[in-house]
């Protein structure tokens, strides 16, 4: 089997929002939010560009104090940060159960394999049901802005979700154009806290040392 292109998906985003500009369109965005550090990197772009609304849904994250501490983050960052349109948060509850079913028999598969996969759609799942329902014009999430996470996988994983719940999902890859350095910058002048594991359980062991150790950080 030949292997797929490489899609750019910045390329992508980019003529998909020159073309709502010269129509004089704002389209409705659901972000989906994995950590205040990424989304430091996405919000002003998208709140330019979109009427956005954020959700924090991430059931990977354990234990449920971490999850907390992040989500407070995200809230600070919307109120603190000056943003040309205001954005809302979207409610959402905490549900580390979905994820455990969904990285039942992954557990032992390495950073960046199955388990992640597994994560991914499960996120974007919920994000694109409430998109749907919620009549947005699209949605995306912040994940693809750390050099960590497969952009083309997301990419992959996100238009099969748009197509299956009937909502358009919106190529990104916001680590692009200098997004990932950005976010850095961000994070140092709102002194956002930056974690050093991905949030579940398996990547904080995978990781070799707790969570509370200073030391090299990854994102959502």
């Amino acid at each position: 089997m030949m292997a797929q292109p490489v899609r750019n998906y910045a390329r992508e985003m980019e003529k998909l929002v020159e073309k709502h500009v010269r129509r004089g369109e704002r389209p409705r965005l659901l972000l989906h939010v994995c950590c205040a550090p990424c989304l430091s990197g996405v919000l002003e772009y998208a709140a330019r560009f979109f009427d956005t609304s954020l959700v924090y849904y991430n059931p990977n994250i354990a234990p449920r104090e971490e999850y907390e501490k992040r989500l407070e983050e995200v809230k600070r960052l919307i109120s603190e940060m000056p943003l040309e349109n205001p954005v809302k948060l979207l409610p959402c509850a905490y549900d580390n159960e979905a994820f455990e079913v969904a990285a039942q028999g992954l557990r032992e598969a390495p950073e960046g394999g199955a388990r992640c996969m597994a994560c991914f759609r499960l996120r974007l799942s919920y994000t694109a049901k409430l998109a749907k329902e919620q009549g947005f014009d699209y949605f995306t999430t912040t994940l693809s802005i750390s050099p960590l996470k497969n952009a083309q996988a997301l990419g992959a994983i996100g238009e099969e979700l748009g197509e299956e719940y009937g909502v358009a999902h919106l190529p990104s890859d916001f680590k692009k154009k200098d997004g990932y350095k950005r976010s850095i910058e961000r994070s140092k002048e709102y002194g956002l806290y930056r974690q050093n594991y991905c949030g579940c359980v398996y990547s904080r062991m995978c990781a070799g040392r707790p969570a509370e150790k200073e030391g090299e950080r990854q994102n959502g």
